[in-house]
């Protein structure tokens, strides 16, 4: 089972940064070039000089923006930028923020969890891999030697009993606070109390975690600690068997999960005709109006049935939508498509979007990859530039479906799920020294 454990981290000193909320940032895969450039000019010591460091005309072996994000760690380590914690410290982590109008508290903790290679213990993974994200995160580790940002990881708890306890030890106490570029509020407890650390490790010691965020981080870390231990007998004590990761019950009241609606290029011009005809007996199709516009009452309309089965797509060539419900014939085509997966992967909306509906009844297994967005405000702002022939909104995979399919070893396609808010990074890290 996972093993949870104190550790004592590195932290911003603020009587040298002033604001945590300068120096932190999301996620290096959700920072683009104008974000990057933002939290550049925010604070000299911004963590996104760690965690994606921009590339500079002449960067090679000697000069890169591994070797500078490491340079910067060392550097504000020196000058007291950065301090580590003086007792090993779990970290209670809330952040606070609106969706749909109301207000969410999603609750958890940081803490370092050893290490386990997915399908040999009680950590799953519920996405697939890819190489280059791996080796990226790969260079950065072996340069800083350090846990830059946390794993996002999920685990059982219907009674909330591991953050009860962590809860109420930190109490009506002051937090660190940080708010993010949407407004999110970041607050941040260490605690330090033996007893408490004791008696949170334990509630949690028989407890699957699921992935929600940071598959390649986590798959680093594994490769990380695989490197070190074959130049070397390594210490089972050691950091490096380790991995920092954010801990939230999947019964928690803040637990929000988003959609992610495709965008496709690549596609030939395709008509809400020609795409029914397409989809023929594998789906009970209507069309349900015309205009980008018509888009949120169409993801309305999809939200209310809550039917992983129900599709919604516009085709550009006549600006239509077209709602479409998987039927029988469809479902027994998809089962002899996807004769490896189970039921439950099957019934994903994702899975028959791209292994059904793109990959088998448009015959296209080759496109680039689609533009995701979370809202349907982005779509129909994209929607706009005439750039994607066919777009599709598609139903959120929910907590259960990735217990039950992660479960049994199987990981879902690519942008199933989308977790908001997104973790910082900066708010506490993990050296592996």
């Amino acid at each position: 089972m996972p093993q949870i454990e104190a550790f004592r981290g590195l932290r911003y000193s603020l009587a040298h940064v002033g604001s945590l909320g300068d120096v932190t940032a999301p996620p290096y895969d959700v920072i683009d070039p104008k974000l990057q450039d933002l939290l550049y000019k925010k604070h000299p010591a911004n963590v996104v000089r760690l965690i994606l460091n921009r590339a500079e005309l002449g960067d090679d072996e000697h000069n890169n923006p591994y070797l500078r994000a490491a340079k910067f760690l060392r550097r504000w380590r020196s000058e007291g930028v950065l301090f580590q914690e003086a007792d090993p410290a779990i970290y209670v982590y809330h952040q606070v923020f609106n969706h749909d109008d109301q207000t969410f508290t999603r609750r958890g903790f940081m803490a370092r969890v050893r290490l386990e290679r997915f399908g040999e213990g009680s950590i799953y993974p519920h996405e697939e891999t890819m190489p280059g994200p791996k080796q990226d995160r790969l260079l950065l580790t072996r340069a800083c030697r350090a846990n830059l940002s946390q794993v996002f990881g999920l685990y059982p708890d219907a009674t909330g009993e591991a953050q009860r306890l962590l809860d109420s030890a930190v109490g009506d106490s002051i937090p660190l606070e940080a708010t993010d570029h949407l407004g999110v509020i970041n607050r941040l407890w260490p605690v330090t109390n033996l007893d408490v650390i004791t008696a949170a490790s334990a509630a949690m010691a028989n407890r699957p975690l699921f992935i929600a965020d940071g598959h390649h981080r986590f798959e680093t870390a594994c490769n990380y600690r695989d490197e070190l231990a074959a130049a070397g007998p390594l210490d089972p004590r050691h950091a490096a068997n380790f991995v920092l990761m954010m801990c939230v019950s999947m019964s928690d009241p803040g637990m929000v999960v988003l959609p992610t609606h495709r965008l496709f290029r690549g596609l030939p011009a395709l008509d809400s005709d020609g795409l029914r005809r397409s989809l023929g007996d594998c789906f009970t199709t209507r069309v349900a109006g015309e205009g980008a516009d018509l888009a949120p009452t169409v993801w309305q309309e999809l939200e209310l049935l809550g039917d992983q089965g129900t599709l919604a797509f516009f085709t550009l060539a006549d600006e239509r939508w077209v709602v479409a419900r998987i039927t029988e014939a469809g479902q027994r085509t998809l089962a002899r498509l996807a004769t490896n997966h189970s039921e439950a992967w099957r019934g994903l909306g994702v899975s028959i979007l791209h292994r059904l509906v793109v990959e088998r009844l448009l015959g296209a297994r080759e496109l680039p990859t689609p533009k995701y967005v979370h809202c349907v405000d982005e779509l129909m702002s994209a929607l706009e530039t005439d750039e994607f022939p066919l777009a599709a909104l598609v139903m959120p995979a929910t907590l259960d479906h990735i217990e039950s399919i992660s479960s049994q070893h199987e990981r879902m396609p690519p942008k199933s799920t989308y977790f908001y808010p997104k973790l910082l990074s900066g708010l506490v890290i993990n050296a592996l020294e």
